[in-house]
């Protein structure tokens, strides 16, 4: 940890009461130094938690939030809150398994209430719990506060909220943190409205003292007055850039200077003297305090593990390796020069899903809709039901929340939407928001849809041309990880057929998904430590399942063991099982490998994947016990 006499004593936002304005500062720079030394160490969250120091500090010494309410969203930009609420010991374990969540986490600390990893819930969240408590506790004066980003807050769902609060808003507070980003630039007309904003030149002490001689222009009855009283209501308009808020029944304050400790204390201690609900407009920047991020945010988002000296980078470690994510990206890029009906849309994950490429080379066919997914997919119908062929590009975690518009714009309507599940498994350091292990489950469901998952990278870029060519919607899912191939000649991608990639008496592996290399070596390991010569089938196709090739393999072999990176509940096992009950072939000497009815901590991929057992000695571990066991020598 970095030399921080002041941050590395505070074991509560109690122990800052009391502080001045430049202690205040003081611990500023000492966060931004742990900040530093952290992505020194490894990748972690970065240029959006420098952004937020001085805001953190001012909020929690406005505020008590072990009786008011903090809500951040997104979750990512918690550092600075976690360095000041008893976390600064364990801070350098952040992002590692067993160690603190890269999001608010309730088990961490009572400051932390959800955890946050999404974008745009803030806002209902924190009215819901102001709600509560002004009717539980209506003498409490208990403040509940949303600090929402400016790309976050074109998602649909805050408008939702903003729509109901003026009922029983009060004492509800949202901090609009705008520093004109969210991962990549923000996009659209809420970005251009909150720019104008930021940019009106009446913002000064002009403009308050115009407002402040206005407000004392009566309002009577007679013509003149009638008309003087109109002007009045005319300037405000002008005068005052958040008018839409105010229509609203939501008071606007702003924009301030997000970076300044002691103007935002002094705003903060106004609204906490008010009645909400109050948006409070905060102007940040990005990557504030280290230049390097500041200059460049998109980079610093989450940067590989860097060396710096002082304000200046020194060497940034850049995986060498290339992954499912890079091979999806140039298969868009190939499908895209090859047929101008086909599009691409994404959530403002253009950087994360590598879309840079894509972006440039075919700007008119490229869509960045912000983070409003559900938005994505109806908009993608549109576009299908005229004769195109939309690709949606968005992470699995992320794709769940156009749920409905899934079944109700694209699969009821039968259209030729392809969606592309990034990061569909296990995501990693970010943890139970951002794994991705729900996509089998609840894309299989609906009828008319087509359900992918390549078992090697190989598989990914020939799904892609076969769902282009499809007339009906598909889903790919693939995972973060290295782009490794399976080597020997690959039979062609067919609707609904698998791929028998290793035939053996002795029992069977089913994979459905990109674990077909741990499942190889599982074979290999079964075949050199225990004799045991096993069949391998990439699936291929969750749905339609290719009953024809798997049946007979169940009903032949002696054990038979199912694997996916994804919840056991409605997956790839769940699919043979109910081939087979259909069927009528017993199971009894079957085994399905996933993931059971719990939420996945956050770690390195491959831990998390041996702690499940589905790495290749898990899965040859699974293997011998149906091996031994009477069940597996009974259908033997």
């Amino acid at each position: 940890m970095p030399n921080a006499p002041l941050l590395s004593k505070i074991t509560s936002p109690r122990d800052l009461d009391g502080m001045s304005n430049t202690q205040l500062e003081q611990v500023a720079a000492e966060m931004r130094d742990t900040l530093c030394n952290l992505v020194e160490a490894r990748s972690a969250h970065f240029a959006s938690n420098l952004g937020v120091v001085e805001l953190c500090l001012a909020l929690h010494t406005t505020f008590d939030f072990l009786r008011d309410r903090l809500i951040w969203d997104t979750g990512h930009q918690i550092y600075p809150h976690k360095l000041i609420t008893g976390r600064y010991d364990e801070f350098p374990s952040i992002r590692t398994k067993g160690g603190l969540m890269g999001y608010p986490n309730p088990d961490e600390s009572d400051y932390d209430l959800f955890v946050t990893g999404h974008a745009g819930s803030s806002v209902s969240t924190a009215h819901g719990l102001a709600s509560g408590d002004l009717a539980l506790r209506p003498n409490e004066n208990r403040w509940s506060v949303a600090v929402i980003g400016d790309g976050a807050f074109p998602s649909g769902v805050v408008y939702e909220a903003l729509n109901n609060i003026k009922r029983d808003g009060k004492r509800l507070l949202i901090v609009l943190n705008d520093n004109k980003m969210s991962i990549c630039p923000r996009v659209g007309g809420v970005a251009d409205y909150l720019d104008r904003l930021r940019m009106n030149p009446m913002y000064s002490g002009l403009k308050e003292e115009v407002a402040r001689v206005l407000s004392k222009v009566p309002l009577l009855g007679d013509p003149t007055e009638r008309l003087l009283a109109q002007i009045k209501e005319a300037a405000k308009a002008g005068l005052h850039g958040g008018m839409f808020f105010e229509d609203l029944g939501v008071r606007y304050i702003g924009p301030i200077d997000g970076h300044n400790i002691k103007l935002l204390r002094k705003y903060l201690r106004m609204v906490k003297a008010s009645d909400g609900p109050v948006l409070l407009h905060v102007v940040t920047e990005k990557g504030h305090g280290f230049r390097p991020a500041a200059e460049d945010p998109v980079t610093f988002h989450a940067p590989p593990v860097i060396e710096r000296d002082c304000d200046r980078i020194v060497s940034m470690k850049k995986s060498d390796g290339r992954g499912y994510t890079h091979v999806a990206s140039d298969a868009i890029h190939a499908a895209m020069a090859g047929n101008d009906r086909v599009t691409v849309l994404t959530a403002a994950m253009c950087q994360g899903n590598k879309l840079e490429r894509v972006r440039k080379d075919f700007p008119a066919r490229f869509f960045d809709t912000g983070i409003c997914e559900a938005h994505t997919v109806a908009f993608a119908a549109g576009q299908a039901k005229v004769g195109m062929r939309p690709i949606v590009d968005i992470y699995s975690t992320f794709l769940q929340r156009s749920f409905d518009h899934i079944f109700q714009e694209v699969a009821l309507q039968d259209l030729p939407v392809t969606f592309m599940l990034d990061r569909g498994g296990l995501s990693g350091p970010d943890g139970p928001t951002h794994h991705g292990v729900f996509d089998l489950a609840y894309l299989r469901v609906f009828p008319n849809m087509v359900v992918m998952a390549p078992g090697d990278a190989a598989d990914l870029s020939p799904m892609l041309d076969f769902a282009l060519q499809h007339s009906s919607p598909c889903a790919i899912r693939y995972p973060k990880a290295a782009a490794i191939e399976v080597a020997g000649e690959r039979a062609p991608i067919e609707l609904g057929k698998a791929e028998v990639l290793r035939e053996g008496p002795d029992g069977a592996i089913l994979c459905g998904g990109a674990l077909l290399i741990d499942c190889l070596a599982a074979a290999d390991r079964l075949k050199s430590e225990q004799g045991l010569d096993v069949t391998v089938v990439n699936a291929r196709f969750i749905k339609p399942l290719d009953t024809q090739t798997i049946l007979p393999i169940v009903e032949r072999s002696p054990f038979v063991v199912t694997v996916e990176e994804a919840q056991l509940a409605g997956g790839f096992g769940s699919a043979v099982l109910e081939a087979c009950c259909d069927a009528g072939v017993s199971t009894a000497n079957l085994r399905r490998l996933g993931i059971g009815d719990h939420y996945v901590e956050h770690g390195d991929r491959e831990e998390l994947l041996a702690d499940l057992g589905l790495d290749a000695a898990g899965i040859a571990r699974a293997c011998e016990e149906l091996a031994g066991s009477p069940a597996a020598n009974l259908a033997g």
